[in-house]
Order: C-alpha cells, then structure tokens, then sequence
C-alpha cells in the first residue's frame, strides 16, 4: 500500500514540474484565453519562438496542452479543462498565502554558479612563465 501511495505521489510531482518552470506556466496562463498559435504565445508570454516551441512540445508530451493542426498553423489548448480550474485554484490559494511564497527561501532557483575568469598578468600576456 505504501508502494502504491508513493507512487501516486511520484507521479502527482512529476504533474506539478509542468506547471513549477516560470515559462510553461506563462504559456499555460497565455492559454487561458484560448487556443492559440506559436506565434500568439510568443507575443504574449515574450518568449522567443524556439523557446516556445521548446516549452510547448514538454507541455504536450505531458499531456497538459493539445495540438491541433489548422492549415499552416498549429493551435494550442489545454488538453482538459481541469487545467484551467487547477489554475484558478492556484490563484485563489495565493491570494490567501501570498506573503508566505513571496517571503519563502525554500522555493527560491539557485543563483548560477559564477566562475571567476582566470586573472590575466602581464607575463602571460608576454608568453613567459608567471
């Protein structure tokens, strides 16, 4: 049972990766007002095409958004309407808990690593030894 249960939990995690990447979920929002193109998520989310694209093929191939074929043009949706609710659901618990995401240290993307560049002396610059 205790297999069974974490599985369950597995899954509902790998669920929320979809919706946890600040540009999926700007698509998602984008899509709340409809089926749109690649190019009407570009202009509204401010995405580039690539990255769009990107984000739209993990959306799909997770079955949050569906694709449908209308002549040069592909248009994207939500591929249940549950999506949308569980967006709203989002928004409704964040009014109430706001300040506690917004304060929260735990949630927040590590800073990237930054490397110092080597430091550059005149010696090497020569080509001699240092």
């Amino acid at each position: 049972m205790l297999q069974v249960q974490a599985q369950g939990v597995t899954l509902k995690a790998k669920l929320f990766r979809g919706f946890a990447d600040p540009s999926r979920l700007a698509i998602l929002e984008a899509l709340r007002e409809g089926p749109r193109t690649v190019s009407e998520l570009v202009a509204g989310t401010g995405l580039s095409q690539s990255n769009a694209s990107n984000h739209l093929a993990c959306l799909r191939d997770c079955g949050l958004v569906a694709a449908t074929q209308r002549g040069r043009f592909v248009t994207y949706q939500f591929s249940d309407p549950r999506i949308e609710t569980l967006l709203s659901l989002a928004d409704e618990v964040l009014a109430d808990v706001a300040r506690g995401v917004y304060e929260c240290t735990r949630y927040t993307a590590p800073e990237p690593a930054i490397i110092p560049e080597p430091a550059v002396t005149t010696a090497m610059k020569e080509g001699r030894d240092a």
